[in-house]
Parts: structure tokens; C-alpha cells; sequence
């Protein structure tokens, strides 16, 4: 059995601490935690130098390899303004697993991703949690779907409502939202007695929303767009939302807190292109966490480009956003708000081997990215190559 161990790791906890320890990895999990661990019959052994080791990076908003760098239009698949509502499609179906960003986010120690479609749709789709390395898509998901997603706000409405179709306001973008899910209902209670003989695709796809499998994940920037997300899920009785963007989330915190819905906040160093965006401002992060809501902050990528994830982070940090938080925004909160708090976003015996290794504090922006482990496997080295790593036989990796 291959197994890694890395020696003298200077780990950093999300509840604060700083340990020095060993990390042994066996068949792509964590499986021991210590002191001293004895390379003794182990494939290979890392001396990591006392450098920080973190968990891999988690980016739970992006549109990674569904909007493609270095390709123009024919690379962009994130919006299929066809329709203005397509919730049968599916993230997975348009993700390149060769766009040039995926190899951005291992230099960044981002390791997983949730990708989804386009805003511009009142409901666009699916979206889905992924690794950042691999050649084949259906091989680098940890869960699919994550999420169905609607967007409110100025998006749909500037798609569609310019050539005079639904949504042209506020009010149509809830319409067509509702009449999708009312209908959902009734085609689930139909299916229950058996009386569907042909299977709607749009439809089975509302399903697990409302039977709670996955999140009803909601593009919102403005206060109202928020507050109207949160009554249609209320009124369908959807227990599980996320609050996706969420720049005037703050200012409707304590209702947020309440129902304990997260956000996922940002992208953050974009300029203020449309009204909704008015409000951005770097602290909301900081209000929002002190609030006691759970946070991720996200890059939106392409929006904030996949490596800018981490300074993101310091940003926050630079704004008033306790260390931990911002590590914890990173790492376990997108891996809960995701539904893989139990597999990613830890140091923790039995979690995926994803780590991130640093030259010094990872939130100082002087410091470099040592190393990126996904499934225990080193997929870069700042002193090996991407290439010489692939040629790399399954043994060594």
C-alpha cells in the first residue's frame, strides 16, 4: 500500500494553534497525526521543514472551466439564456477540466471548487463540488450536484426583460420562481401515487431541494433580493438556502442569523460595475462574522481570478477579520455549506489528504505556496514542474 508521510509540519488550527507534527497519509487520507512517526516502511517521506501545512483551499463559488480563459466567446458555457429557466441543467456537462485556471488554482493551494452556472437565468442549474486536479471531469467530483441555483437582482432582468420578456422586474423574477416549484410540488405528489408516466427533467430537478437534499443556492447582492430569496424558500418550506454573493447581506445579518443561513461572500476586488454592487465594501465580511454567520469567502471566478482566493483572505484579515476566521472562510465553512464538512476541509484523521504547504504564513502575501496535495498526491511543487509531476508513476505520486 502507498502510503506519504510528511515530517515536521507546522500545522495551523483552525481554533488557533500552532502544532508541530507529523502527517501520515495512506491510500488519499489523513491517517495519523503526531510526533516522531517512524518512516519505517513507508513509500516516501517529506521533510516539510516546519513550514505551515493548511487544508487545501476550498473556493465554494466559482465558474471554473465553465467560463474558460484564453478562448473568447466559444469557451463561455455559464449562461444558457435560452430560456430564462433551466433547472435541468447541469454544471458538470460544461466543465473543462484543461482550462488553464484549474493549474492557477493548484499554485494557489485551492484543491476544491464548487462550479455552477451563470447568473444571467432566473433558475440556471445545477452546480457541483470538484477537485482541482485531474483530466477527466466524473473523476474529480467529490459531490454532485451541491446545489440548485436561482438568481434575483439586476442579472435576469437585463437579460431578458430588455426584449420585453419575463423577468422585466423584481416581481417576475419571484413569479417564474414560484410557479417552477408550485408545479415541482404537484409533479412530486404525482409521482408519489405513481401517475407520472413520463419523467420531466426540469422538474425532477426542484426534488431534492425540497426534500432537503441540496441547497437552494440563491444569487443575491442586494438587501431585498436577499430577504425575497429567504421568503420563497420559507413558503416552499426549502430548510436548506445559501446566500450567494451577499454584498449588502450585513445590513439584514441578525435576519440571516436567525434562520442560520450562511453566505457566500464576494467576489470582493471587482469594481462597482451595476447599481446592486453600490454597497460592496471590504468590512462586510468582518460584520457578517461577528454576527455568527457562517462565511466563505469566495472569488467567483472569473470574476476574481482563482488565485486571488488567499488574498482575499488577507484583505479581510487587513479589515479586521481574526485570523481564524478567515482560515475557517477558507477550509471548513465552504466545505459544510457544501455538504463535505466530513471528508475536506480538516487536518483530522480519515479527511482527505488535501493540503497546502507554505514558505511562511499563509497570510502574508510575501509567502509562496511550498506544495499542494490532493488525495495524498503532490500535484505541484514550486521546485518540480506541473509536467514532471504528471510523468510522475503512480507509486511516487
Amino acid at each position: 500500500m502507498y502510503s506519504l508521510l510528511l515530517k515536521n509540519c507546522l500545522i495551523l488550527e483552525q481554533h488557533g494553534n500552532v502544532e508541530l507534527k507529523d502527517i501520515l497519509i495512506e491510500k488519499g487520507k489523513i491517517t495519523s497525526l503526531g510526533e516522531n512517526l517512524s518512516s519505517a516502511g513507508r513509500s516516501k517521506t517529506i521533510d516539510i521543514e516546519e513550514h505551515y501545512v493548511l487544508p487545501g483551499f476550498i473556493d465554494c463559488h466559482t465558474h471554473l472551466g465553465i467560463i474558460e480563459e484564453c478562448t473568447g466567446k466559444i469557451g463561455v458555457d455559464n449562461n444558457e439564456t435560452s430560456n430564462a429557466v433551466t433547472p435541468h441543467l447541469r454544471g458538470i456537462d460544461a466543465v473543462n477540466p484543461l482550462d488553464v485556471g484549474f493549474k492557477d488554482a493548484l499554485k494557489s493551494g485551492v484543491t476544491t471548487v464548487m462550479v455552477g452556472p451563470g447568473s444571467n437565468n432566473v433558475v440556471g442549474g445545477l452546480s457541483l463540488a470538484c477537485k482541482t486536479s485531474g483530466s477527466i471531469i466524473d473523476q474529480m467530483i467529490i459531490k454532485s450536484p451541491v446545489g440548485l441555483k436561482i438568481a434575483l437582482g439586476e442579472n435576469p432582468i437585463n437579460t431578458y426583460g430588455t426584449d420585453s420578456k419575463c423577468p422585466v422586474t423584481r416581481m417576475g423574477t419571484a413569479a417564474l420562481i414560484r410557479e417552477l416549484f408550485a408545479r415541482a410540488e404537484d409533479y412530486q405528489d404525482l409521482k408519489k401515487q405513481g401517475k407520472i408516466k413520463y419523467r420531466d427533467l426540469r422538474l425532477e430537478s426542484i426534488i431534492p431541494v425540497l426534500q432537503g437534499e441540496i441547497p437552494l443556492r440563491a444569487h443575491a447582492h442586494r438587501a431585498d433580493d436577499i430577504v425575497t430569496a429567504v421568503r420563497i424558500a420559507e413558503e416552499f418550506k426549502i430548510h436548506k438556502l445559501v446566500i450567494e454573493h451577499g454584498t449588502e447581506a450585513d445590513l439584514v445579518k441578525d435576519y440571516l442569523k436567525e434562520r442560520e443561513i450562511p453566505v457566500a461572500f464576494g467576489p470582493m476586488l471587482t469594481p462597482r460595475i451595476k447599481m446592486e454592487l453600490k454597497s460592496r465594501n471590504y468590512k462586510t465580511a468582518v460584520n457578517l462574522v461577528a454576527a455568527g454567520i457562517k462565511v466563505a469567502l469566495i472569488t467567483d471566478h472569473p470574476y476574481n481570478s482563482i488565485d486571488q482566493l488567499r488574498t482575499i483572505a488577507a484583505l479581510s484579515i487587513s479589515e479586521g477579520l481574526n485570523q481564524d476566521d478567515a482560515l475557517r472562510a477558507l477550509t471548513i465553512n465552504p466545505a459544510e455549506i457544501l455538504g463535505c464538512g466530513q471528508q475536506i476541509g480538516a487536518i483530522k484523521n480519515g479527511f482527505d489528504a488535501d493540503l497546502v504547504v507554505f514558505d511562511g504564513n499563509p497570510f502574508n502575501l510575501n509567502s509562496k505556496v511550498d506544495f499542494t496535495f490532493i488525495n495524498g498526491q503532490p500535484v505541484y511543487s514550486k521546485d518540480m514542474t506541473q509536467s514532471k509531476l504528471q510523468q510522475m508513476p503512480p507509486e511516487h505520486k
